[in-house]
């Protein structure tokens, strides 16, 4: 069972991102203010209480995840909040894993980086390598660098997870379908440069913001999975 962290607003997403298939929906023009998150006292107390009660009623909590309405590491106390995280997980749910599942928007950023280093599951999204694809499906904010991006994904060392959704579609009548040769044989080569733990390969399974976009087939998954494998690289598919 996981259990599930949001350290965002719970009315609005923020995130910047703003991926065509996002289940949280578009990502609002105007952000909401940063301060209206929760603060790491409320954080700290919150989850204390979660995990007392779950070890009172016998309830086995196998990953704590930080997800939520957007990009979890905006927080502007996410480091110390991991490090929150982890005092409480040792004292009161100690068999549980640490997982974050994070744009890697911010990884350039010390704090940031050094705090992924200490969880169990450092998931980070890497949906295309060619710099105009992934600008089309991520619609990333003006400032983010792809090439940045993949280059301190390298300076973890293995320790990290790439997580990537397969689909295809239209959308501003453009076709899209980061499947295709010319996009999977580059993301490959990345894949060996990045050397992660395991690669995360999946398809949309929810509602998405635009309608003329769809998943690929198990089958086809699979079959991409086959390549990653064949780098020595262990992957986990979900249809």
């Amino acid at each position: 069972m996981s259990l599930g962290i949001n350290l965002l607003p719970v009315n609005s997403k923020v995130c910047n991102f703003n991926c065509l298939y996002c289940e949280c929906g578009l990502t609002p023009l105007i952000q909401p203010k940063i301060t209206s998150v929760p603060s790491r006292i409320e954080f700290h107390d919150r989850l204390s209480n979660r995990l007392k009660e779950a070890a009172l009623n016998d309830e086995k909590i196998d990953t704590i995840t930080f997800a939520g309405n957007g990009e979890p590491t905006l927080h502007p106390d996410f480091p110390a909040i991991i490090d929150d995280v982890l005092e409480l997980r040792s004292a009161l749910a100690p068999g549980a894993k640490i997982a974050v599942l994070s744009n890697g928007t911010l990884i350039s950023e010390q704090g940031v980086f050094n705090a992924l280093l200490k969880v169990d599951m450092n998931i980070l999204k890497l949906d295309s390598v060619n710099e105009d694809t992934q600008r089309f499906i991520n619609c990333p904010a003006d400032d983010f660098s792809l090439m940045d991006t993949i280059h301190f994904m390298k300076k973890f060392n293995g320790n990290l997870v790439i997580q990537t959704l397969f689909f295809r579609g239209v959308y501003k009548n453009r076709q899209v379908d980061n499947s295709l040769p010319e996009e999977l044989n580059p993301w490959l080569e990345a894949l060996k440069e990045i050397k992660p733990a395991f690669v995360m390969i999946y398809t949309i399974a929810r509602d998405t913001p635009h309608r003329k976009i769809q998943k690929i087939s198990e089958v086809e998954l699979i079959e991409i999975a086959g390549k990653v494998e064949a780098l020595g690289i262990e992957t986990q598919v979900s249809a």
